[in-house]
């Protein structure tokens, strides 16, 4: 018997080792609802608001009143392919690339 043996009480194993075997669905399955739980909170919400950002550029028209990615306020005074043109004061007017535009404002907003 040794010093330590009167510390810790020795443990011995008892009976025969046993090996636990699952299957291998029962495995996947916490993985495909965490994978369910991922898509209902962040990819479809994600994909939706790509989806309405894209409708928001594709009817872009002169005239209407946006804010920027930046937080500029202004008018849209035209629009082509890429680019938009935004009076955001008299006489002062930028180019932006029309994924920089955030959202539409209602009519009256800007006031410039």
């Amino acid at each position: 018997m040794s010093l330590l043996d009167l510390i810790v009480s020795p443990a011995f194993a008892e009976g025969e080792a046993t090996t636990i075997t699952g299957s291998g669905l029962g495995d996947l399955v916490p993985l495909a609802l965490l994978f369910v739980v991922f898509y209902f909170l962040l990819i479809r919400p994600q994909q939706k608001r790509a989806k309405e950002h894209k409708g928001l550029l594709a009817a872009l028209k002169s005239g209407d009143e946006v804010v920027t990615n930046g937080g500029v306020i202004g008018t849209v005074k035209s629009v082509d392919e890429s680019f938009a043109t935004v009076e955001i004061a008299n006489g002062v007017v930028i180019k932006v690339q029309k994924q920089g535009i955030n959202q539409k404002m209602p009519k009256g907003s800007a006031k410039i």
